[in-house]
């Protein structure tokens, strides 16, 4: 967080989740940043980044998780958004893009840190 500010940018989370499960991550892990509710996956559907889950996977999330979807969300769809990162700048252009649609390919924070200070090296 520190490096993020210090360049002058903000950090926001986009999660499905229902507002009270959110209140609850951003406490339990003590979230120094926003974290903003996106209903339905809209935002994630824009992105091109909202798919469904499978009837095989929500068996797997339901009965070897207990969790359910439609509860901590608030939407029967049972879709979830492809994990990504965006650098966005003040005129609204998308700068760095990074999404895999395997939950498991994630970029180190570093690697977003490194992208937001090119860009801001560079203009």
């Amino acid at each position: 967080m520190p490096d993020i500010t210090a360049a002058g940018a903000t950090l926001v989370a986009v999660s499905p989740q229902r507002a009270e499960f959110l209140r609850q991550m951003i406490d339990k892990h003590k979230l120094a940043f926003d974290v903003l509710t996106d209903a339905g996956n809209e935002v994630a559907a824009r992105f091109g980044l909202k798919f469904a889950v499978s009837e095989n996977v929500k068996k797997v999330y339901r009965q070897s998780f207990g969790l359910d979807l439609e509860k901590f969300n608030a939407d029967a769809s049972w879709t979830l958004p492809m994990p990504a990162r965006f650098i966005i700048d003040r005129e609204g252009t998308i700068r760095y893009a990074q999404a895999d649609p395997d939950y498991t390919t994630r970029p180190e924070p570093g690697e977003t840190v490194a992208a937001l200070g090119m860009l801001t090296r560079t203009g």
